[in-house]
């Protein structure tokens, strides 16, 4: 058997999927000053990749990338100006990026402060981010003929979040957009996944008030959440679940979403008699 043909950091198996090797490839990271972000970047660093933190903190990226010898480009990952410039500057100095992913997200509530505001940060970091993203990135590699975009999304956007309107919605948004990718380029050899956690014990979940509470049960630690984005990085499968009962709750919805409804209204009614109660 002839081992299988590469192509500058890539291996590609029979079916056609392109095997990201870490060792060599050049990663970046947004919001990787914390959570999952450093998670990322601290297994990239680990694999021999080299890895660009971006983070709107300038002093977390920079922690971060100090610690697994990568650098830090700080910026505002929902800024199409500063997406734009992250991108020709690593390109530049590296002469291409084999991933990036564009793991910004913010957690916005709309019942504190200003609800516009709320809403209009969600739709920026967590929908405009991957959007800018890929606009920059897009044209470098349909040139190259290949590139992976890993969108951190969120099991919301799959099913949704209770009490987190903006955060629900706009996590729906962002799966669409890297469905609409992936449908689009994916012959072109692109590679777009979608990476849909659930509860991941993180400084957002700790800020999520009552929504994040319905998930501490269940949660994860971010290095479980690199476990499981390194073993989808040896494929190209679209939906990258660490949490393997997602997937039977997103069945249910899809095939009787009415019933899925039903019991989602039943916890919120749950939620709201314990509020009363407490009062």
């Amino acid at each position: 058997m002839r081992a299988p043909p590469t192509r500058e950091g890539y291996t590609v198996d029979g079916a056609g999927a392109a095997a990201l090797r870490l060792a060599g490839a050049v990663t970046v990271v947004t919001g990787g000053g914390s959570g999952i972000g450093a998670a990322l970047a601290r297994r990239f660093a680990e694999r021999g990749a080299v890895v660009v933190v971006n983070d709107l903190d300038t002093d977390a990226a920079r922690g971060v990338a100090e610690r697994v010898g990568g650098v830090a480009l700080s910026g505002d990952a929902g800024d199409p100006a500063a997406v734009g410039q992250l991108v020709a500057t690593v390109w530049e100095r590296y002469g291409g990026i084999d991933l990036f992913c564009a793991n910004a997200g913010v957690a916005a509530d709309e019942a504190t402060g200003d609800p516009d505001a709320a809403w209009e940060l969600s739709w920026r970091v967590n929908v405009m981010a991957h959007v800018y993203a890929a606009r920059a990135l897009l044209p470098r590699w349909l040139a190259a003929g290949r590139g992976r975009l890993l969108v951190t999304a969120s099991a919301a956007g799959l099913l949704t979040m209770l009490g987190g309107a903006p955060y629900a919605v706009t996590k729906h948004a962002a799966i669409g957009y890297a469905e609409w990718l992936r449908a689009t380029y994916h012959h072109r050899g692109i590679t777009v996944q979608a990476l849909c956690p659930q509860g991941v014990r993180t400084p957002m979940l700790d800020r999520a008030g009552r929504a994040g509470a319905l998930l501490e049960e269940g949660a994860i630690g971010a290095e479980e959440v690199a476990d499981r984005v390194e073993e989808a990085l040896a494929g190209d499968r679209f939906l990258v679940l660490p949490h393997a009962e997602v997937a039977e709750h997103y069945r249910r919805r899809a095939t009787d979403p009415d019933r899925w409804l039903r019991a989602m209204n039943g916890i919120q009614r749950s939620l709201e008699s314990s509020d009363q109660g407490t009062t």
